[in-house]
């Protein structure tokens, strides 16, 4: 195969080099490929026929996208949109307003959602043949018919920005997550402020270390104190209050990191309290406090999430009340000295009073860090799902697990066939995509990671009759993300074949190689919950089953040819898009309610019960009468305590993420920390993920909170 490149500048920035350095696999094929030859993959039919049009397999009908503000003023109106019949309105007014191109009014503004998804769909479907990663032309129309079902059908999304970007930008940025590197130096400071900016412009989120700049308590070279990177913050975030990501009105993500020892980090942990009083002193002196009012537009730091970076050297000296050193960031000299928990107290505190700042451990994540070859992981994406290296992207999409429950079944064949569909499409994309800077496109395609992950959990749990705060809960999300995971990297093993391996594995092998074999390890460390009923029996062990053989299968088959991304699943928000896909609950999260109450344009409320309550009633084994009642209960008090002819032991199935007003159950912190220490080893990065705390939580109590994570890994 020959090699070569490719490269293009335009407006947005830097695309990768588009250079195939393609392996040949030497000496005879693996028998066990049964997807793949010399020249590509194959792909066959699992949803679609050939002589059937893909769009002709749902109904489509004609209706109006309108959404409203909360005073009830129509903010988007764009009447005569066709759409699938089985998608709500809230699908279509999110697609219709936040995905379709084009200005509205005029002939060029997109009208269908068969538009939007053909402009994907098939844009990548051409990028995958032009590039060679099909044996024919039959395989590459195949992949773009099941592509477009599932969009279609709802079984999974791409992140925002390929929305917003692919078949409309010659070179679109498609990745939502960015990390960027930043210098102690005043050209590297401003030039991150661009690339952020040019960022949002287009869609995506960024993350940064800042612990690299000097504090305000060193010198400058030519004399004088340095402003510190609190001060660089403020405009880094007037940058991302201003700038609308997509060009829409979605708003800038940001993410800030800094390292717990830095001479900073006191300043730096109490920065957005110190704002949020003053929002609250505004707000008590009569200006509107709203998310958009001017009370909060007014202070700084409310466009970034703050997170502190510790290590499990601080943590420890937490626990054994040990001192802690901050140290210049110029000499390394020690700067100042404090009790490691007054550190961890003035975070629990901080955090107890405007959520801010977050913790990320950085030892854990580099133990399961694939390159460490190529230097440590320090920093994350806005929702600190993306975890890698420094100047690198991501590109993200989604699976809606619901789709793949069949009564007491799994779908794990299903779901494989989803897992490896979306992740092929998601590598296509990223040599044609379009990056901020050089340094990032050379990454792109040194690394090639991607961000594979999946929505409704919480509703494919309440509909099985599980708690998801259960020891079942836990062993199901981690069979499924094992399942997803092992799937991932087989498919990444497999396009390693005909397209060769990351170029940066050979220097990493060992590493990434020690990491597969951690993920494989961990699946038999689930425990297999004891159950007499035979349909969780057979549920679990086929799981255990589906995810030890994807798992066998991907160690085997990287070890032969390695893989072609360096990273392959996170576990993102899924905010917008899970939306789309009419997901009940966002990624790993549970419900947040059973009833929640929607705002309608032209004022009034709609009030919205959980779809899964009923099923998962029905799987308890309540007659249809006794489900009539329950609802209707539900309905009038919006709370499922004290329903006529409920079982005790059947309350924590629907146990919510907020406590109901006439209720007193909820899930308790600790129950969102074990979930996500159930799923965290079957993933290439992290999880976001929401942990909340009753109103009335102590500080005291996040601080434990905050302990007990990093225990559990």
């Amino acid at each position: 195969m020959t090699s070569g490149t490719l490269t293009n500048t335009n407006e947005k920035g830097h695309n990768v080099s588009k250079q195939k350095r393609r392996r040949t696999a030497k000496g005879a094929a693996d028998t066990s490929l049964s997807r793949i030859n010399n020249k590509g993959l194959k792909w066959f039919r699992r949803h679609t026929q050939a002589d059937t049009d893909v769009w002709s397999l749902c109904e489509w009908e004609r209706r109006t996208a309108e959404i409203s503000d909360d005073n009830g003023r129509i903010v988007f109106r764009q009447e005569n949109v066709e759409v699938p019949k089985h998608w709500s309105n809230l699908a279509l007014n999110i697609v219709a307003s936040k995905y379709f191109q084009g200005k509205p009014g005029t002939s060029e503004r997109e009208t269908s959602v068969r538009q939007m998804i053909y402009r994907v769909a098939h844009t990548i479907a051409c990028w995958g043949r032009e590039d060679g990663y099909f044996a024919s032309e039959e395989d590459a129309k195949i992949f773009e018919d099941e592509l477009t079902y599932l969009l279609l059908f709802q079984h999974a999304s791409f992140n925002s920005p390929v929305w917003f970007n692919v078949g409309h930008e010659e070179r679109p940025q498609c990745s939502a997550c960015f990390i960027n590197s930043v210098e102690d130096s005043m050209e590297s400071i401003l030039n991150l402020a661009k690339t952020e900016g040019m960022l949002f412009k287009y869609g995506s989120g960024t993350g940064s270390n800042l612990s690299t700049l000097r504090s305000s308590r060193e010198s400058l070279r030519g004399g004088g104190v340095a402003s510190g990177p609190v001060s660089f913050m403020k405009g880094f975030d007037a940058f991302a209050g201003v700038i609308k990501s997509g060009g829409k009105t979605r708003r800038a993500a940001k993410m800030v990191i800094l390292n717990v020892e830095h001479p900073d980090i006191m300043e730096f942990i109490e920065c957005k309290y110190r704002e949020e009083k003053k929002a609250h002193a505004l707000i008590d002196a009569g200006y509107d406090g709203s998310v958009n009012g001017e009370a909060y537009s007014s202070v700084f730091f409310q466009n970034a999430n703050h997170s502190v970076r510790v290590s499990d050297t601080f943590m420890k000296a937490v626990l054994e009340d040990g001192p802690w050193h901050t140290k210049a960031v110029t000499t390394g000299t020690i700067m100042e000295t404090y009790r490691a928990r007054d550190i961890m107290r003035k975070i629990a505190e901080c955090t107890h009073a405007c959520g801010d700042p977050g913790l990320q451990f950085h030892d854990t994540i580099n133990t399961w860090h694939t390159c460490k070859a190529s230097g440590p992981i320090v920093a994350s994406n806005p929702c600190s799902e993306y975890m890698f290296l420094n100047d690198t992207a991501c590109n993200l999409a989604s699976i809606n697990l619901l789709h793949y429950l069949q009564d007491d079944h799994f779908d794990t064949e299903g779901f494989s066939f989803a897992c490896e569909t979306m992740i092929t499409a998601q590598e296509i994309i990223v040599d044609r995509a379009s990056y901020p800077k050089p340094e990032i496109a050379d990454n792109s395609h040194k690394y090639r990671p991607l961000g594979l992950g999946y929505a409704n959990l919480g509703a494919l749990l309440m509909t099985l009759g599980i708690p998801y705060d259960s020891e079942e809960a836990r062993s199901i999300a981690a069979y499924i993300t094992a399942l997803m995971t092992g799937r991932a990297y087989l498919q990444s093993a497999h396009l390693a074949r005909i397209q060769g391996c990351f170029e940066e594995f050979p220097k990493n092998r060992d590493s990434m190689l020690e990491v597969m074999r951690k993920h494989q390890k961990a699946v038999e460390d689930v425990p297999l919950p004891e159950t007499p009923t035979l349909w969780k029996k057979a549920l679990f062990s086929d799981l255990r089953s589906a995810a030890e053989e994807a798992w066998k299968e991907a160690v085997a088959l990287g070890e032969k040819y390695g893989y072609r991304n360096s990273q392959a699943t996170v576990l993102a928000p899924t905010g917008t898009i899970a939306f789309m896909m009419d997901c009940d609950t966002t990624g790993i999260e549970p419900d947040i309610a059973l009833v929640k109450y929607k705002r309608l344009s032209g004022g009034g409320t709609l009030k919205i019960v959980n779809r899964s309550v009923g099923e998962a009633l029905r799987k308890l084994g309540y007659s249809s009468e006794e489900i009539k009642k329950i609802s209707a209960y539900i309905d009038a008090n919006d709370t499922i305590e004290g329903a006529p002819g409920l079982r005790e032991e059947d309350l924590p199935v629907f146990d919510c993420a907020f406590r109901p007003l006439k209720g007193t159950r909820s899930i308790e912190p600790m129950g969102h920390v074990r979930m996500m220490a159930a799923v965290q080893p079957f993933l290439s990065g992290a999880i976001s993920k929401t942990v909340n705390m009753p109103h009335d939580a102590t500080v005291e109590e996040i601080e434990k909170t905050y302990i007990e994570a990093w225990k559990l890994g």
